[in-house]
């Protein structure tokens, strides 16, 4: 693995790639990696000849300036687990596997960048109005990481599904002939979908987190007898009456806190009111869970 900061050098380094036929994938990440991350950067070495890992926390898509400043920062422990990929997979070697990260500086140079991004109905639902300007945000990076890597292929992971959708978005109004690679979650023994933000939870919150996903599993049971708006509003009330239910378990005022469940065609993004009414791809739900005052995200497929 070759750690690069510049993004002059990154460039190079990706033209010398391109002379020689390579094709080249791209896993963006923000750091504070985990086993979810190193799924995706395995499948792209497996998948392609030359590997661009970019670990940058990216200020513009924050819209809370403090979960920026909460959000974890190891970038030591990050090139770490990328280097013990070179155990874990076939014919890996140094010089086909780019760890890029850059400064805010090196990335923006111009200051905080003007362009913005719109992408209609599939921003415009669940973490869009919540999270105003995050997705233009993501697209900016996105967009520039694009054009710095120029990839074949390019990896993200379903757990942030509704950014999956946003990327495919922007892939077709700049017209790049990227593949995008939805990858599965990554999950801890107990379920939990693993996530940067997990390593925030107390103990006690850590140990009841999996029961976001356990009552998703439930509910896709559920979706075979029960009908759409049913499934959603006892997933909210399970979550939301958990700390009622099992005071135990949630010392100190510990609870979930839904901020949304939506149940929603997996394709355009858009809630179905009924099973029939999703498209080609099925339906999807997704939440939002505040716990112990850490946001988790997470999805179960119907």
């Amino acid at each position: 693995m070759k750690q690069i900061t510049k993004a002059a050098e990154l460039t190079a380094a990706v033209e010398e790639a391109k002379k020689q036929g390579l094709e080249i994938g791209l896993v963006p990440t923000m750091g504070a990696l985990h086993e979810g991350h190193l799924s995706l950067i395995e499948r792209a070495l497996k998948e392609n000849d030359f590997v661009v890992v970019s670990l940058f926390v990216n200020p513009i898509q924050f819209n809370n300036k403090e979960d920026l400043e909460k959000y974890p920062r190891t970038i030591e422990a990050d090139l770490d687990l990328v280097k013990s990929l070179e155990l874990r997979v076939k014919d890996a070697c140094t010089d086909r596997l780019i760890a890029f990260t850059p400064t805010v500086e090196e990335m923006y140079p111009q200051g905080e960048p003007k362009e913005v991004y719109h992408f209609g109905p599939v921003e415009e639902v669940m973490e869009g109005p919540r999270r105003p300007g995050h997705f233009s945000g993501v697209a900016v990076v996105v967009r520039r990481l694009f054009d710095l890597a120029q990839p074949k292929r390019a990896y993200f992971g379903e757990k942030d599904y509704q950014q999956i959708a946003v990327i495919r978005a922007l892939l077709e109004q700049i017209k790049y002939p990227i593949e995008l690679v939805p990858c599965p979650i990554v999950r801890a023994d107990d379920g939990l979908a693993l996530s940067s933000r997990n390593m925030r939870l107390s103990p006690e919150a850590r140990a009841i987190a999996p029961t976001i996903n356990a009552t998703l599993e439930q509910a896709a049971e559920m979706a075979e007898y029960e009908d759409v708006d049913d499934v959603k509003e006892w997933v909210v009330d399970t979550l939301a009456s958990f700390h009622e239910v099992n005071p135990s378990l949630c010392p100190n005022g510990l609870k979930f806190e839904p901020e949304y469940f939506e149940i929603v065609d997996a394709r355009t993004l858009q809630p179905i009111d009924s099973w029939e009414a999703a498209g080609d791809l099925g339906a999807v739900g997704c939440i939002a869970v505040w716990l112990d005052g850490v946001r988790l995200i997470d999805i179960v497929k119907f």
